[in-house]
């Protein structure tokens, strides 16, 4: 993939987010944490888990920022500020991939997993992962919105994302 996909997909994550973060603060709050049998339990423990891998991963790129060491971890208990963090990382997310050239995702990256072993991998890949990751767990988060609501959750198509569908603003 070429630096300009990858900032197309900084873009659409943070566009998606904002649609799904929408979806997730209009919802009770019994419901918003209410198991559904997605990997993460629940919608609250889904948001949480893709901020924190976003946070283990922009870590590794930049040596910079909070890496919790464990996938599961629950980093806000209160969604809004879940929400304000969430927006926040996108907008990190967003500055680094801008950063970074053509000749840039070819180099290697070195890092530890959250088990502590060493792992080399080229950028590129890196990022494919990065986002790959972010679709799929948010695809569990779209699906929760779905069960939980009874409504059709909103929609993520990139697509729509590239057409200009709008998404809301999060009050800060």
């Amino acid at each position: 993939m070429r630096v300009d996909n990858f900032r197309q997909l900084a873009d659409y994550n943070h566009w998606a987010n904002r649609r799904i973060y929408a979806a997730a603060l209009e919802m009770p709050e019994e419901s918003y944490r209410r198991s559904t049998g997605v990997f993460f339990a629940s919608l609250h423990g889904t948001l949480n888990h893709l901020l924190v891998a976003d946070r283990i991963w922009l870590k590794r790129l930049t040596g910079e920022g909070e890496a919790p060491s464990r996938l599961n971890a629950i980093l806000f208990e209160d969604r809004n500020e879940l929400a304000r963090a969430r927006m926040a990382e996108d907008g990190r997310l967003k500055r680094v991939v801008n950063g970074y050239s053509e000749s840039d995702l070819d180099r290697p990256v070195s890092y530890h997993t959250t088990s502590g072993a060493p792992q080399q991998q080229v950028l590129n890949d890196i990022l494919l992962h990065l986002f790959n990751h972010q679709t799929h767990h948010r695809g569990h988060a779209h699906a929760c919105c779905s069960i939980l609501t009874g409504k059709e959750p909103p929609t993520l198509d990139l697509l729509m994302f590239q057409r200009g569908m709008p998404a809301p603003e999060l009050a800060a």
